[in-house]
């Protein structure tokens, strides 16, 4: 062995050409930021576990949230930062799997599912279940070119932070009001395995891309973000029980919108020229 060359390990491959030690290069403070963000998230969500078994409910839930804030900047800053990898994306995915399918399922089946050994455990699995199952079908299809939801500027099915974050919502009611019947074993357990269907249905939601208000209203948005961010300062749960409803009653919108933009698509496809019209220079056929 050649010592100019140092080998901390097998090599990759036969063929592989070691780099001489005087050539080694520091990791970049760009490519480990957002994996590390992810990683926070992680650890918030998982954490979330912990609070649950202590019975302390609002901080579970809580961290869950945070976990889902953190998981909404990790993509972003590794855009920005043009440190996107094929590791972050799969740690990514495992980070999600784990903050918005385990913990939420354990978080409420300590909550109240418990009551409900058998029908409560099998709803917890169902939606730690379908949260795994739609993070597969994302990783699946990083690489298929033709996505008709994404290439409209949709997506596919109800995005796991925020499938997590509206399975939550009989425990925003029930703080927000001190009702039990919200905290009723039989509804929560028929209404987190509608929202662990959801995430896994082939129906078009809104995407932040797809959200594009008109200029005419912009200070009026601006306007309600900030009176958003009072609101869940000052009442948080009857603003997270807002935005659960305001998200759920624009799921019908979106799948309207997106007939509509298929008929177009669909229209403009049947408008186009055939490849025999355009070889043969004929104009194309109405």
């Amino acid at each position: 062995m050649n010592d100019d060359y140092p080998r901390l390990g097998p090599k990759a491959a036969e063929d592989e050409v070691p780099m001489p030690a005087g050539r080694a290069r520091g990791l970049s403070l760009r490519a480990v930021l957002p994996n590390a963000i992810t990683a926070a998230a992680l650890c918030s969500g998982l954490t979330g576990i912990r609070f649950a078994i202590a019975e302390n409910w609002s901080l579970a839930i809580f961290a869950v949230i945070l976990a889902g804030l953190l998981d909404g900047i990790d993509g972003r800053i590794a855009r920005l930062l043009k440190a996107q990898s094929r590791f972050g994306a799969e740690l990514d995915s495992l980070a999600d799997s784990l903050s918005f399918g385990m913990a939420p399922a354990i978080i409420f089946y300590l909550w109240t599912l418990q009551d409900l050994p058998r029908l409560g455990w099998f709803a917890a699995l169902a939606f730690a279940i379908c949260c795994a199952l739609r993070l597969a079908r994302f990783n699946a299809q990083i690489d298929v070119d033709h996505q008709p939801h994404k290439s409209a500027g949709f997506l596919t099915g109800v995005p796991a932070p925020v499938g997590a974050g509206l399975a939550f919502l009989p425990f925003y009611l029930w703080m927000a009001t001190g009702r039990e019947e919200f905290r009723e074993p039989i509804i929560c357990a028929v209404w987190m395995v509608g929202m662990a269907f959801l995430m896994i249905s082939n129906i078009a939601t809104l995407s932040w891309t797809s959200i594009r208000p008109r200029r005419n209203v912009r200070l009026e948005l601006i306007a309600g973000v900030g009176i958003l961010c009072a609101a869940l300062l000052l009442e948080p749960w009857w603003a997270l029980v807002a935005i659960c409803a305001v998200y759920l009653a624009l799921m019908p919108y979106s799948l309207v919108r997106y007939a509509r933009v298929k008929r177009l698509r669909e229209a403009g496809a049947a408008r186009a020229p055939t490849p025999s019209t355009e070889a043969n220079g004929l104009p194309p056929i109405d």
